[in-house]
């Protein structure tokens, strides 16, 4: 590969150009990874500035979920030893939401187990977001499946911006992890809340078995849906699923995929998930590689990073999650 390439690709990228799915992707696989940072830290910090994106979630109905996603603790047909639940009381999740709006996070999700959210639980969910919209001023995101028209638009007028749904694999390799649902049932949502007006988080995992390509046909399919959040987990293989037997990916590894994922998505937010413990110096130097948001706090099956140890990183590396230096800088990055 010719030297220079990589920065001379990122400021054609800067300047306006974008890549599409006949890019030659070994000059991706090939390139040094310092370089590959490089270039991905300077597109983060033209459509992102020194803004990091900080989420929370609270795991709002577990286990018992009649899908057969391999990676999951929480689906049924795994013995994981997972906690099972039925939807939490309202007063409960609204502490969680208001313990992590007084840290400093920037939005709080309720994230359910099961295909969809139906019946009384989604009734009850309504509620509850009406009330943390009435109470708090933390931004609300939802993660409860595959959701009807008639679901989404309701969690769009109660105050939700944000639906999490995500497409997790390339369409070719997602029947190799999922068979009780389809990569279209997973398209048709994310279009379906897109179209109702809500901002839509979508990502996958990565160390599942996957290809390099796989990675690169997410990323194309993310940006081709015009998606503004981007979370990239690393799977954490846990006992008891059916892909408890697989090593971890190495850090560098990781920290190449979200550069690519940054060059494929340039104006997006690339989100830390799953995984960060995986990451040099808990995934500080991510966020000078591409990745310009994070899920923080107490995640769902895997360990996280405390809030306040995020803002404290923040703080180390001269970085800011307030939304308003966000929008003052480009008002691009995705920030709701």
């Amino acid at each position: 590969m010719r030297k220079g390439y990589i920065a001379e690709l990122t400021q054609k990228i800067i300047a306006g150009y974008r890549l599409g799915r006949d890019t030659d992707r070994s000059l991706f696989l090939e390139a040094p990874l310092e370089d590959l940072k490089e270039g991905a830290y300077r597109l983060q910090r033209q459509f992102c500035g020194n803004h990091i994106d900080l989420c929370t979630i609270v795991n709002g109905r577990s286990g018992r979920c009649g899908e057969n996603c391999k990676y999951c603790a929480q689906a049924a047909c795994h013995k994981t030893g997972v906690e099972t639940y039925s939807f939490l009381p309202q007063e409960e999740i609204i502490a969680h939401a208001k313990a992590n709006q007084d840290a400093g996070a920037n939005r709080f999700s309720i994230v359910t187990s099961g295909g969809a959210l139906s019946g009384k639980e989604f009734e009850q969910a309504i509620d509850t977001y009406k009330e943390i919209k009435r109470t708090l001023t933390i931004d609300l995101c939802a993660s409860h499946g595959l959701l009807s028209r008639i679901q989404l638009r309701r969690l769009r007028e109660i105050g939700v911006t944000s639906y999490h749904h995500n497409i997790e694999t390339s369409e070719r390799y997602f029947p190799e992890i999922c068979t009780t649902h389809t990569y279209a049932d997973r398209i048709r949502t994310i279009k379906d809340a897109q179209a109702e007006g809500l901002c839509v988080c979508s990502g996958g995992i990565i160390g599942m078995g996957e290809t390099w390509d796989d990675r690169f046909e997410m990323a194309f399919a993310l940006q081709e849906l015009g998606i503004e959040s981007i979370p990239l987990n690393s799977l954490m293989a846990i006992p008891g699923t059916a892909l408890e037997h697989l090593e971890p990916l190495s850090g560098d590894e990781i920290l190449r995929t979200i550069a690519i994922f940054r060059f494929i998505n340039p104006t997006a937010n690339v989100r830390l998930g799953a995984g960060r413990k995986l990451l040099p110096e808990n995934g500080a130097t991510a966020f000078k590689a591409g990745a310009s948001a994070s899920i923080t706090g107490n995640m769902l099956t895997t360990s996280g990073t405390t809030i306040a140890e995020d803002m404290e990183l923040l703080r180390e590396l001269g970085m800011t999650n307030k939304d308003e230096d966000c929008r003052a800088m480009t008002g691009t990055c995705g920030a709701r």
